[in-house]
C-alpha cells in the first residue's frame, strides 16, 4: 500500500476509533467530578436530615433550600421549608424560589447560592425546577457549588431532578413516565431516578423509560432513604431499599440456581451500607 493510502486509512481508522470511543463515553453513567448528592426517595426522613447535616460539615454549614417544585410558593411559607434543617440545629437556611426566568438568571438570585456550602431541593413536580432554573445562572451556580466540593441534596421531586433523565416529568400527570419534560440537571449522568419507590408500589414502572432508552441505568429509591454520591460510586442510607435496573441480576444469596426472567425484565434491590458503582454498572460489598 501506497504510504499516502496508508495514512489516509490509519487516519480514518483513528477517528472512527476516537467516535467510537466518544460514543461509548456519553452512554457510561458518571457521578460529579467534584462535590457530593444525596438523592432522598422521599417520605419522612429525620435520620436522613442528620446524616445530611454531617455530610456538609456540621450545623452551621450555609444551606440554600430550594422549595419550587411544590409550585408558586408564597414568600409567608419560607420559613416553614427552613423547619426541615432548623428543627434538627441548623443555623444558616436561606429559602429562595423564583418561577420567573429572568430572576433565575440573575446575579442578586444566585448571590446565596455562591455562598452556600449545600443545596436543597424539596418535593414537588421536578419539571417545575426544569422551567425555572435550567439554563439559566442559577444551574449554573449549582455546578459551581460542586466543583467547589459542596453537597447537592433533594428529596422526591428533588431526586428526579438530579438525574440526566427526567423520569415522571409530565406536566399532566406524574403517572407518566416520559412525558413533555425529559432533561433532568444531570449531576448524574445517563440514568433515570424515580423515588417512592417500594411506597407506591412503583417498582414496573421504570421498565417505561428502558423500553425507550436501554441505554440509560434505572434507580428506583424508597421513601425514607437515599444514595450518597461521591463520584462515580454511591452507598445506600436510610431504612429502605434501592432497586437497581441495569440488566443483571444480584442477590447475596447468589443466583445459580434462580430462574430469572429476560434481562430486560432485571431489577434487584440495595439496602443500607451497600454500594454502588455507577461506572461499571455492579453492586459492591459494604465496606
Amino acid at each position: 500500500m501506497p504510504y499516502r493510502a496508508f495514512y489516509i486509512s490509519f487516519a480514518i481508522s483513528l477517528s472512527f476509533s476516537f467516535l467510537s470511543a466518544q460514543s461509548a463515553s456519553s452512554k457510561r453513567t458518571t457521578g460529579p467530578e467534584n462535590g457530593t448528592l444525596m438523592i432522598v426517595g422521599g417520605g419522612a426522613m429525620p435520620n436522613l436530615v442528620d446524616d445530611f447535616l454531617e455530610l456538609i460539615g456540621g450545623a452551621d454549614q450555609s444551606i440554600v433550600f430550594i422549595p419550587t417544585a411544590s409550585g408558586d410558593v408564597p414568600e409567608a411559607q419560607f420559613a416553614q421549608y427552613a423547619k426541615r434543617f432548623t428543627d434538627h440545629g441548623a443555623t444558616n437556611v436561606t429559602v429562595i424560589h423564583t418561577t420567573d426566568r429572568k430572576i433565575a438568571d440573575s446575579d442578586a438570585f444566585i448571590a446565596p447560592i455562591q455562598e452556600a456550602k449545600a443545596v436543597w431541593f424539596g418535593g414537588g413536580r421536578q419539571w417545575r425546577l426544569v422551567d425555572a432554573y435550567a439554563g439559566t445562572k442559577t444551574e449554573q451556580a449549582f455546578w459551581a457549588l460542586l466543583d467547589r466540593g459542596g453537597v447537592i441534596g433533594g428529596s422526591s421531586a428533588g431526586a428526579t431532578i438530579q438525574g440526566s433523565y427526567l423520569a415522571r416529568g409530565d406536566t399532566r400527570n406524574n403517572q407518566i413516565m416520559t412525558g413533555d419534560h425529559e432533561k433532568g440537571f444531570g449531576f448524574v449522568k445517563n440514568v433515570a431516578i424515580d423515588q417512592h419507590h417500594l411506597a407506591r408500589n412503583r417498582h414496573f414502572d421504570m421498565f417505561s423509560i428502558r423500553s425507550q432508552y436501554p441505554e440509560l441505568l434505572g434507580i428506583g429509591i424508597d421513601e425514607g432513604t437515599a444514595i450518597i454520591v461521591r463520584g462515580n460510586e454511591f452507598t445506600v442510607v436510610g431504612s429502605g431499599y434501592v432497586a437497581i435496573y441495569d440488566d443483571t441480576f444480584w442477590s447475596r444469596e447468589g443466583s445459580r440456581l434462580k430462574k430469572l426472567p429476560p434481562k430486560e425484565s432485571l431489577f434487584y434491590f440495595l439496602r443500607e451500607g451497600d454500594r454502588y458503582d455507577l461506572s461499571e454498572r455492579t453492586a459492591l460489598s459494604p465496606r
